[in-house]
């Protein structure tokens, strides 16, 4: 009995439809990228795992997959884990290539990462990243630069988006204040669920995880925030709740500089001043960002923040950072859901030949070179079969043009091509038809 043929839940194939849409999302993301000075690198896609354990916090944790070595060295204790995300191995490289690169280092990647996570709509157990870093840099201008990616990038693939912006300072800030320090952690885990679950299922967690009934209550001005309030609004409310709280003041700076940035470059991004956002990873310790899609529900689609001591953890302290990663499949599922996918997508070869005859077929294997020579995608069908099965084959991969070859076009040196959008037929020479699948 043959194997029914199956891949892992959480996982996808990508055909050639799917593969150009998201060649489309890479490629856009990659030309900002590089139009900020970013350059490319790649990392494994496994690790040591003693590189990514407790870096991303114990919901992090919990979510490594873990290789279980094999071969004559058997372990059953694993030593090896598929990263979880580019962030903490890019900080393994800084500090490995350390003297082969100039600070400040700007580096992009896109490569799949993995999480053994429990699969849903939007939320895959192997996904892209698209990251973009700079390291060695405590410039606020860094934050800048990661805005006005979002907002190009955004653009030119035409989703509506909202900014999320906080700092983990003013959440440090905030635990102080409340009487809970120590409690950063398990306050920045809970709160930062608050748009999945909601303020009651948050207070619950708080209380699970030892939050005294008094400090729950004195943080419920942040969780209750009022929908609409001006970023400086929000700013002179934070300076009044974080008075006595040096590191929260801190954070409020950090904010108030960088949306003076902002406002200095013109960005027209849809900006929010979010104070519950919190980005569940231990590493962030300054500006954290998130992006949501206004016209689509599928939670977030960017998100980052900045880092100061990351690399320090690989022996390489005090150099500070800031990224932002771009989840490539939640934007591919935006731009589905919303049909932003360019239709010229469908196809990639812009002229078939069809020929009626084996010498009609050598004629438009020589014609085809010349067109590829002027840098026009081109396919050839490979039998000389009925005409109607030849033309459904340029229906079916949505070919815009076709170029029959029959004796009367051999005699003449010229193709009829046939424009399958509108149905009409031109009889053209090898100038003439390059023109038009430029055109």
């Amino acid at each position: 009995m043959a194997q029914k043929p199956s891949i892992p839940k959480g996982t996808r194939d990508f055909g050639q439809v799917e593969m150009a849409r998201r060649n489309y999302i890479f490629d856009t993301i990659k030309g900002v990228f590089q139009l900020y000075g970013f350059q490319q690198i790649e990392t494994p896609a496994m690790e040591n795992l003693s590189t990514l354990m407790g870096k991303y916090g114990e919901e992090g944790d919990k979510l490594l997959f873990r290789i279980q070595n094999s071969g004559e060295k058997a372990n059953l204790t694993p030593e090896k884990g598929l990263r979880y995300d580019l962030t903490v191995p890019f900080a393994r490289y800084v500090v490995q290539h350390r003297e082969e690169i100039s600070f400040p280092f700007k580096r992009f990647q896109i490569q799949p990462v993995w999480r053994a996570d429990r699969p849903q709509k939007g939320r895959y157990r192997e996904f892209y990243q698209c990251d973009v870093d700079v390291i060695g840099s405590n410039s606020l201008v860094g934050e800048l630069e990661l805005v006005q990616i979002v907002e190009e990038v955004y653009r030119r693939l035409g989703i509506n988006v909202c900014l999320h912006i906080n700092n983990r300072k003013i959440l440090a800030g905030i635990a102080e204040v409340i009487g809970e320090p120590d409690k950063i952690i398990d306050i920045t885990v809970a709160i930062d669920k608050l748009d999945k679950i909601g303020v009651d299922a948050v207070n619950a967690e708080l209380a699970e995880r030892g939050l005294s009934e008094k400090a729950t209550e004195a943080l419920q001005p942040i969780l209750n925030q009022e929908s609409g309030i001006k970023i400086q609004d929000k700013i002179v409310q934070l300076k009044s709740f974080l008075a006595t709280s040096e590191v929260g003041l801190k954070g409020i700076e950090e904010l108030e500089t960088l949306f003076g940035l902002i406002e200095a470059t013109s960005v027209k991004l849809n900006i929010e001043l979010d104070l519950c956002l919190a980005r569940g990873l231990n590493y962030y310790t300054g500006a954290i960002f998130e992006v949501k899609a206004l016209d689509a529900q599928i939670g977030s689609i960017t998100g980052g923040g900045r880092y100061d001591n990351l690399t320090g953890i690989f022996g390489l302290p005090e150099v500070s950072g800031v990224g932002i990663s771009f989840g490539a499949d939640r934007i591919y599922d935006v731009l589905t859901e919303l049909d932003l996918f360019p239709k010229e997508l469908q196809s990639a070869t812009q002229v078939l030949f069809a020929a009626f005859g084996q010498d009609e077929l050598h004629y438009a294997l020589r014609w085809a070179n010349g067109l590829r020579a002027a840098g026009i995608a081109v396919e050839v069908y490979p039998e000389a079969t009925k005409m109607k099965k030849q033309m459904g084959y340029a229906d079916a991969k949505q070919i815009p043009f076709v170029a029959i070859v029959g004796g009367d076009e051999m005699a003449q040196g010229k193709v009829m091509l046939k424009n399958m959008s509108s149905g009409e037929q031109k009889l053209v020479g090898p100038d003439e038809l390059i023109e038009m699948a430029k055109s």
